[in-house]
């Protein structure tokens, strides 16, 4: 077994750990440690929260959790010899649930708290909880679907350089200006008040926390993918920024759809990663990467049959016709999918989390056949304890009784 590098206490808060985890990208963040080419190590990490979501049947903490803390990182680790400009490459070789805490959670946020890719039709906070039973995963909230889990972490990637960092909070910062009281906002800007830095102190930690990327978003330097594929075998090509690289990661998912649409979105948990490093000199200019690239994991859950949901550019509310737009086509391949559960009983909020958190598949079908985008959602149909797919009889009740847990 790799040696654990970063341990983490469950039953302390992130900011009362000895090595310090952090929620913010800098490139001043100092190295926790630095490995050698070829290297082996395992990982602890805190779930994104850093521990706000309990295993219970209330919401309450999913509609008040506090957003600008999040996500809870571990690292940055360094190689030998990582310079800017190279590739650093990094193995996913093992990943689980930290021993004694098997289970997860999903969200939908409240819509003045974050919100979703669905906010405007499910605008309340709710949560389900997840129980997992080797690599399977069901939920007391959801009833009738079973999982094998496709574990990954949504949040990995390298430290930014200052002219990066720089770049974009500046574009982040003219977006946001263009409509400064929507909410949810239109991006997360730099917030020192809740930075939690790693090992930097003083006037150097506040500083940095000042001009520190929130992880919300991914960048050119990975970040917050939410990749469901990168899992056990993947490997990994991130591009390099500063001296040793400054890998992190963090916010590990049981489970997760394309596209992680509840926000709050996949399966949540604490967990660890085994992880493999090295290099490859010069690779950006070598390969003319700009964003990270990978390679999926070998293990996959396999499926054989889907029931595919199609959407396209047309407003569900307005009916006005987009042009070629595939955020809204892919928002009505989801509505078309959760109308069409919610006739076997489940109630909208719990066909929406199984499209967050079950491994089904988001595609961009067509994205050049003027004026609309087809997108489409493929659900695994042999995840339900029932047949899914239409018939000469209509659907059939199968859930009653039970639903997600919802804020008081």
């Amino acid at each position: 077994m790799a040696k654990t590098v970063f341990k983490i206490d469950l039953n302390k808060a992130p900011e009362d750990q000895a090595i310090k985890t952090h929620n913010r990208w800098h490139p001043d963040l100092p190295m926790v440690e630095t490995f050698k080419p070829g290297d082996e190590f395992r990982v602890e990490c805190y779930d994104w929260t850093g521990g706000q979501i309990g295993n219970n049947d209330s919401a309450n903490d999913v509609r008040d959790v506090n957003l600008t803390k999040v996500h809870y990182l571990s690292g940055p680790f360094g190689v030998e010899g990582a310079e800017p400009g190279d590739l650093m490459v990094v193995d996913i070789l093992d990943i689980g649930p930290i021993e004694g805490s098997e289970w997860g959670f999903n969200g939908l946020f409240d819509k003045n708290n974050g919100g979703g890719f669905l906010t405007e039709h499910y605008p309340d906070a709710v949560k389900s909880c997840w129980d997992f039973h080797g690599i399977y995963t069901t939920s007391r909230h959801i009833p009738k679907v079973r999982y094998p889990g496709l574990v990954h972490p949504g949040l990995i990637g390298c430290l930014p350089d200052h002219k990066l960092l720089a770049e974009a909070n500046r574009r982040e910062a003219a977006l946001v200006a263009t409509d400064p009281n929507r909410v949810p906002p239109l991006a997360c800007l730099p917030f020192s008040d809740t930075a939690l830095m790693g090992q930097m102190t003083g006037a150097a930690r506040d500083k940095a926390a000042a001009e520190g990327w929130r992880t919300v978003p991914p960048r050119e330097h990975g970040g917050n993918c939410d990749i469901k594929n990168l899992s056990r075998g993947s490997r990994c090509y991130f591009p390099v920024y500063v001296k040793g690289g400054g890998l992190s990661m963090g916010d590990i998912h049981f489970s997760q759809g394309d596209g992680e649409i509840t926000f709050c979105g996949a399966i949540e948990m604490a967990g660890w990663i085994d992880i493999g490093v090295g290099l490859i000199k010069g690779g950006m200019a070598k390969y003319g990467v700009v964003n990270p690239i990978f390679k999926p994991s070998p293990i996959d859950p396999h499926f054989d049959d889907y029931l595919i949901f199609e959407g396209i550019s047309v407003d569900e509310h307005t009916g006005e016709q987009y042009y070629l737009d595939a955020h809204v086509a892919y928002r009505r391949a989801c509505l078309n999918a959760i109308e069409y559960l919610k006739k076997f009983g489940y109630s909208g909020e719990q066909a929406y989390s199984i499209l967050g958190t079950a491994p089904v598949e988001g595609r961009i079908a067509g994205i050049v056949d003027i004026p609309n985008v087809c997108a489409t959602v493929a659900i695994p149909t042999k995840i339900f304890e029932f047949d899914i797919n239409p018939n000469s009889t209509g659907p059939t009740r199968q859930v009653s009784g039970v639903d997600v847990a919802r804020a008081s």
